[in-house]
């Protein structure tokens, strides 16, 4: 099934053909490129690789894998500042609920307020979000772990080298190029489409897996309780409430849509490019299933330390330094 052919096939030195009047590419970007390729093609000839193992599908592999490894540490930045809005800002929210009810109640009856009581309810509510909103701000802006940064920093951080690497891959299978004398499982060469589809459905498989990967690491109780968490939403909504707007929630559905979009997608790129969005997806299947499991242990275990009533130490404040004697 592995095709493998260690000749390396020099494209010609012709650029594309373009009308008079069309404005050539900066020299820089096509220079840029073109030794990005040839560094990649010869390192996939240089690596110590056994005989059996294909060069340039083995050096799209290890590339992928090292350049996720690289980008690995942003992704825990990202959770580490979860973690401390999870631990620290939302807990010190919750402790501050009933005295700002208590002021917001003070000030109405110093205000002399009157109304019916829906609209006295309605006013008080509102008088408490608003205030526990703004010290929920304070506290993610003082302990540096506000949400929007911590969603959109790790993905982002990505898009760069995909994207690079991708249009390096689709350059490289090209004719005449050399990955074309090469195959790969499914792929009868990696400068063609999946002939059999099969790499194509297996990325869409990726991709929902990590969407869904979430679920995995969740026992019976938080099953129930995310149930009942969704029950009680679609019941205020019901009634008439306002539809609040959860990002996890509307990053899920959209990384679905992606999921269908990505077997269109790969059923038309070079296998090249295909391989190297199915390593991808694979090695994030792995990562965002070792990170939820590693916060559902740490959520059940502060779970059962407020249970208990035993506290927690603060792992994000740093140690004092001991006064000198």
């Amino acid at each position: 099934m592995l095709a493998l052919h260690r000749t390396r096939l020099r494209p010609l030195a012709l650029g594309p053909l373009r009308p008079p009047h069309s404005s050539p590419r900066p020299a820089s970007r096509r220079f840029f490129f073109q030794s990005v390729s040839d560094g990649f093609l010869d390192l996939a000839l240089a690596l110590p690789l056994p005989p059996s193992f294909p060069p340039y599908a083995t050096t799209i592999i290890l590339v992928t894998v090292v350049s996720r490894v690289a980008l690995l540490p942003i992704s825990i930045w990202g959770k580490e500042r979860t973690r401390r809005a999870e631990e620290i800002v939302m807990p010190e929210v919750e402790k501050l609920k009933p005295f700002v009810s208590k002021r917001v109640l003070e000030e109405m009856k110093a205000r002399g307020m009157r109304g019916d009581k829906k609209t006295l309810q309605e006013y008080h509510s509102k008088k408490c979000i608003e205030l526990l909103t703004a010290k929920r701000k304070e506290l993610f802006k003082e302990h540096k772990c506000s949400p929007l940064p911590s969603i959109i920093v790790p993905p982002l951080s990505q898009l760069p080298v995909f994207i690079g690497f991708t249009i390096m891959l689709s350059r490289l299978s090209l004719d005449p190029t050399p990955f074309d004398s090469e195959s790969f499982l499914t792929l009868t060469s990696l400068a063609h489409p999946d002939p059999t589809m099969t790499m194509p459905v297996v990325l869409g498989l990726l991709t929902m897996a990590n969407v869904e990967s979430g679920n995995w690491v969740m026992n019976a109780a938080e099953k129930e309780q995310l149930r009942a968490a969704e029950e009680r939403e679609a019941k205020r909504v019901a009634e008439g409430g306002k539809p609040r707007i959860h990002p996890g929630k509307v990053i899920k559905s959209v990384l679905r849509g992606l999921s269908v979009f990505r077997i269109i997608i790969a059923a038309m790129t070079p296998g090249s490019v295909t391989l190297y969005w199915v390593t991808s997806a694979t090695f994030g299947v792995f990562q965002t299933w070792a990170m939820e499991w590693n916060d559902a242990r740490r959520r059940r275990r502060l779970l059962a330390a407020r249970t208990t009533g035993k506290p927690q130490p603060n792992t994000s404040s740093r140690p004092k330094r001991p006064s000198p004697r």
